[in-house]
């Protein structure tokens, strides 16, 4: 049987918990009604790392970051695309800089982190953002295709943000932002191997969260993106008939803002929220019936990808 003092304080705890919630819901509140401009922090002079920054979002994050101040460095596989990214950022009158690097290995990654130390300076801001998508079923799925959706899109996480976080702990100051997706919070078939790695990159921010919470490093936050298809080429073919595909432009200043405004979890469109909560709520057959009222099955029916299309 319990200790009745142990119950009590429990009990004393739980309603400490409710009335604070009430507090943290006008808080949500009242920030919601504040201007972006108020809430935004400086990154002038920060050294920011965009994974993937050759292509898609990724580079377009680059150029509004560098628009803020921010010496921004680009992480891709591609070559080419590193070199597009630095010229446009360059060209509008950024600081750029760009590293061919495969996330896929882990060891390239280290000594990528160490010669950028030594050339540009301590990372402030890293941005998991390169993505790879295979989109098909999961017998259909290469065995190399899964393994690879998993390094780029969760695994990678690891290297990336332990070859950089050891310096932001010291100084208690920094941000490490996870781009994940809506596809990390609800299944779709068609992208198991997907999903399921963008599950692990969700885990993988809300878990660093709460370790650096129990920490007490509460100066380095952390962000996590959850967007629906974005219309960069990577789900070419995708489509809902009711969710709408975001344009890359909204989505990477609405991320470049969740960082600067220090958001921990960012949904877009904004209302998706409401779809976990449901899973939490309602039974997993009015889930699947729902599935279905939506026609999540054929989000992935004409799927193309930038793969078929290079």
């Amino acid at each position: 049987m319990a200790d009745p003092q142990v119950v009590m304080m429990l009990v004393a705890r739980l309603l400490m918990w409710m009335v604070a919630t009430v507090y943290f819901f006008l808080e949500s509140l009242v920030l919601c009604l504040i201007p972006r401009s108020y809430r935004r922090k400086d990154i002038k002079g920060n050294v920011v790392l965009v994974t993937g920054g050759g292509s898609g979002i990724g580079r377009l994050m680059c150029l509004k970051l560098a628009a803020r101040g921010a010496v921004v460095v680009t992480w891709d596989v591609s070559e080419a695309g590193n070199e597009e990214t630095v010229r446009q950022v360059q060209a509008a009158g950024g600081q750029c800089h760009g590293y061919v690097v495969d996330l896929c290995d882990r060891q390239a990654v280290y000594a990528a982190a160490t010669r950028l130390k030594q050339e540009v300076g301590h990372v402030d801001i890293l941005v998991n953002n390169a993505g790879v998508v295979t989109g098909k079923n999961i017998m259909e799925s290469p065995d190399d295709s899964i393994q690879r959706t998993f390094d780029v899109n969760a695994i990678c996480h690891f290297w990336t943000t332990k070859a950089f976080l050891g310096h932001m702990l010291a100084q208690n100051k920094g941000h490490i932002v996870t781009i994940a997706s809506m596809a990390g919070k609800m299944a779709c078939s068609g992208l198991v191997d997907y999903c399921a790695s963008k599950y692990a990159a969700v885990g993988f921010h809300e878990t660093l969260q709460a370790e650096l919470k129990a920490n007490g490093k509460d100066g380095v936050k952390t962000t996590c993106v959850c967007p629906v298809v974005i219309s960069t080429g990577m789900f070419q073919g995708a489509e809902s008939k009711y969710f709408p595909t975001l344009v890359p432009d909204f989505v990477a200043g609405e991320v470049v803002d969740a960082i600067l405004m220090n958001t921990s979890t960012l949904y877009l469109p904004n209302y998706m929220w409401l779809m976990p909560l449901q899973i939490m709520m309602f039974p997993q057959k009015s889930m699947d019936m729902l599935g279905e009222i939506l026609e999540m099955k054929e989000l992935m029916k004409n799927f193309v990808g930038r793969r078929k299309t290079e």
